[in-house]
C-alpha cells in the first residue's frame, strides 16, 4: 500500500549540525553570550531559530537581529557545511520504487532547503518540499506540515520521520505518527516521551518500519 512519508531534513536527511552550529557561534559571540562547549549548540539543529534563540533570553528584537546575523553566514557559506547520511539516497531511491511518495517538512526556510537538496540531487525524490518562509511566520513543524497539507490536500496513510521531538509533536498535532531516527540530533529518550511510535537506528530499521507502519 502507498504511504505518504514526510521527512524532517535537519539532521534526519543530512547532517547539516557543522554549518548551523557555525552559524550559531557567530550569532551568539554577536551578542557576547558564551558557550561552554560546541556539543551545546547542538540544540540548534532541528527547532526554529526563532525558539532557539530565545532560550539564550533576548528580547524580540535581538531574536530578529540574531537570526539576520546567523543567515549572514549560513545562506553562502554556513548551507554547504553539510552532508547526506550514509545510505538515504539509497533508501529514498527503494521507497520510491516501491511506490511511496515523498515530501520534506522542515523548519529551515523553504528556499534553502531547496538549495540544499538540488545541490545534493536529492530533489528528485520529493513530491513536495516545504519549509519555513523567510519572515519566519511560518516556522514550527506544526505550522510547516499544515502548510505542506494546504498543498497536497488531505492524505491516507501518512507518517513522519524526524530525529527530535519537535518533529514528533508537530506531526501529532495533526494525528500523523512519526518514526525517530537516531543518527540526527534529538534522542530515542525525548523522541519516545513525546509519542514517537518507533525508532530507527539504522537506514534499514527505518525502512523496515516504514513498510510496516
Amino acid at each position: 500500500m502507498t504511504k505518504h512519508i514526510f521527512f524532517d531534513l535537519d539532521g534526519t536527511l543530512t547532517d547539516s549540525g557543522p554549518g548551523i552550529m557555525n552559524c550559531a557561534q557567530l550569532a551568539l559571540d554577536h551578542f557576547g553570550i558564551p558557550v561552554e562547549s560546541r556539543e551545546q549548540l547542538r540544540a540548534f539543529v532541528g527547532p526554529p531559530l526563532r525558539v532557539s534563540f530565545e532560550g539564550y533570553g533576548l528580547d524580540p528584537d535581538q531574536v530578529r537581529e540574531a537570526i539576520q546575523v546567523f543567515r549572514g553566514r549560513y545562506i553562502p557559506i554556513g548551507k554547504f557545511e553539510n552532508e547526506p547520511y550514509p545510505g538515504i539516497e539509497d533508501l529514498l531511491a527503494r521507497l520510491r520504487a516501491e511506490g511511496h511518495r515523498l515530501y520534506v517538512a522542515t523548519s529551515k526556510p523553504e528556499v534553502t532547503a531547496r538549495e540544499v537538496l538540488d545541490h545534493f540531487h536529492l530533489s528528485e525524490y520529493f513530491v513536495e518540499i516545504c519549509g519555513a518562509d523567510l519572515k519566519d511566520q511560518r516556522d514550527t513543524k506544526d505550522q510547516v506540515i499544515s502548510y505542506l497539507l494546504g498543498k497536497v490536500g488531505r492524505l491516507e496513510n501518512v507518517v513522519m520521520v524526524g530525529d527530535t521531538h519537535y518533529d514528533v509533536l508537530g506531526a501529532k498535532a495533526h494525528g500523523i505518527p512519526t518514526i525517530g531516527v537516531t543518527w540526527g540530533y534529538g534522542t530515542a529518550e525525548s523522541m519516545e516521551q513525546a509519542g514517537a511510535v518507533s525508532i530507527a537506528h539504522t537506514m534499514e530499521e527505518l525502512h523496515e518500519m516504514l513498510n510496516r507502519a
